[in-house]
């Protein structure tokens, strides 16, 4: 990538681009790198992984500032439509990253550039590229600026749905039954239990969850079951505005 994208790139972004190996690194895909092995920084699923935990503390920490008297709940299924496949790589496509991404052969011509999941990877990746090479505040306010424009539409369209009927809608929609949800254990004393719940779709188990009610460990299982889900689940609905 020569210097002339990465300055395209900066003004999409819209944030100063100082470390540009690790900007590299965030757009090459593992198609790429195995194809290229001679490649020197290999491909993005390092960045994605550290994208993936800055982006959750920076959503995190908006939804504890923006909404004080919220449960976890509520902190949770905001969190939720916020940050998941689709809504990131919306972001991605309009921050323009499919246009930077560099694929194998195979990958580019089967529209890998497009495909959610892969999209919302790379904004990932360019998240931990900004965060490792720039900073965690910068990175931090960058991501802030993106998350809280999309946190204003979120909170017009209304509330979001749990996980539990989020899950149930998936559930009747490709298996047409319901999850069923199981107590696995129940400890510590009366006053402080804590409470363990694995969700059931179709005979197999989906997801755990803890929690100090079994209404919040069902819960926990159900964001379990869905993340994991992700790949093949459409984006979480939302209720009507």
């Amino acid at each position: 990538m020569a210097s002339p994208h990465f300055d395209e790139l900066a003004e999409r972004l819209g944030i100063a681009l100082r470390d540009l190996d690790a900007i590299r690194q965030a757009f090459v895909h593992s198609s790429y790198q195995n194809e290229n092995p001679t490649l020197g920084s290999g491909h993005n699923e390092r960045l994605e992984f550290l994208g993936d935990a800055v982006i959750g503390l920076v959503v995190s920490r908006l939804l504890y500032d923006r909404f004080p008297d919220e449960d976890e709940g509520f902190l949770t299924a905001r969190r939720s439509a916020l940050v998941n496949r689709d809504s990131l790589a919306a972001i991605a496509l309009e921050l323009g990253l499919d246009k930077f991404l560099l694929l194998g052969r195979g990958e580019a011509e089967a529209g890998g550039a497009l495909r959610p999941s892969l999209l919302a990877a790379t904004f990932e990746a360019v998240a931990g590229a900004i965060a490792l090479g720039e900073g965690p505040l910068p990175a931090g306010h960058w991501l802030q600026r993106i998350f809280e424009s999309r946190l204003d539409e979120t909170m017009e369209a209304g509330p979001p749905k749990s996980g539990k009927s989020r899950l149930q809608e998936w559930a009747q929609r490709h298996h047409h039954l319901k999850p069923r949800y199981e107590l696995v254990s129940v400890s510590g004393p009366p006053h402080r239990q804590a409470f363990s719940v694995v969700v059931v779709v179709n005979d197999e188990r989906k997801g755990i969850g803890h929690g100090s009610s079994r209404q919040r460990a069902e819960e926990g299982a159900a964001m379990a079951a869905l993340g994991a889900l992700e790949g093949e689940a459409p984006a979480p609905p939302r209720e009507p505005g």
